[in-house]
């Protein structure tokens, strides 16, 4: 079943918080389909499309929480992104100037007439903290939330370990395109005319972090202040995810991973940084 949920004030919230009431309830395989506005609550470039309490709704601007019937804190979300369709316009922000984007389904055109590829994909898919209390959408966490990841494109399924029962995922921050770093702090920030996710829910996969399946490599994310130790934890996760997909022992995943698989950093500012790890299906063959 697809569930329409409309853009509106009721609907679209800036912080991360487990007290906030559910916007709708579905079963593990729905689908959910939402427009969002993008990172600055715009639907259209001229100004905010609603009034806000700022100091509260301080985030990005995220439709939900959608929560999932039956889905209990400890199990794994199941999140297939089908589609990410942007509206006509984004923009980029570095060192506070200002930089619009003309999209057309295939490239985005900028105010000086550069152009790139358009590769949409939603900023944010994440779930609340346990602890109570409002959280800031900024930084990304083991629960998901703000990963900022260029491959999460439609036709990527992300997996995400849920902190509190009914999961109450929330998503939003449309990029049209973005680099590996986002080290300017924005992509090209855009609302969405139409994003569909499919929920499931697994209790046979227990995951430190998340990780998505593209249609050809396996990923795993890793967040922290310290860079480091983000790709420690993404790279312990890829050799969990090799273990159990794959069949290698500990070391030798390590070994293998050495010489199969890349570390690439997702972002640099958003408080604790991303790194990922890319294991391609054609990088090791038997």
């Amino acid at each position: 079943m697809i569930h329409e949920i409309p853009l509106g004030e009721d609907t679209v919230h800036g912080y991360f918080s487990s007290a906030l009431p559910p916007v709708l309830t579905v079963d593990p395989g729905d689908s959910i389909r939402f427009q969002a506005l993008n990172a600055g609550w715009r639907w259209d470039a001229d100004g905010e499309l609603f009034e806000r309490d700022a100091a509260l709704h301080d985030g990005h601007a995220l439709t939900g929480p959608i929560e999932v019937r039956g889905a209990r804190a400890g199990q794994t979300l199941v999140v297939r992104i089908d589609e990410v369709t942007p509206r006509s316009w984004g923009a980029t922000f570095a060192h506070g100037e200002l930089f619009l984007w003309a999209l057309d389904g295939e490239t985005a055109t900028d105010d000086r007439g550069v152009t790139v590829p358009l590769a949409p994909f939603l900023g944010v898919i994440g779930m609340p903290p346990p602890e109570p209390g409002v959280h800031s959408t900024i930084p990304p966490r083991r629960f998901g939330g703000n990963i900022d990841c260029k491959l999460l494109v439609a036709g990527t399924t992300l997996y995400l370990p849920i902190p509190v029962d009914g999961a109450h995922l929330s998503a939003g921050d449309g990029h049209g395109a973005q680099g590996d770093g986002e080290v300017s702090g924005t992509a090209i920030e855009c609302p969405l005319e139409r994003a569909q996710l499919t929920l499931d829910v697994r209790d046979d996969l227990e995951l430190r972090t998340p990780i998505a399946r593209t249609a050809d490599a396996w990923i795993a994310f890793g967040f922290d202040e310290d860079l480091g130790l983000a790709a420690d934890q993404c790279l312990a996760t890829m050799l969990d995810l090799m273990e159990r997909e794959l069949g290698f022992e500990r070391t030798y995943a390590l070994a293998l991973s050495s010489v199969a698989v890349d570390l690439h950093v997702t972002q640099i500012v958003n408080v604790a940084k991303g790194v990922h790890a890319v294991l391609r299906d054609d990088a090791l063959v038997r």
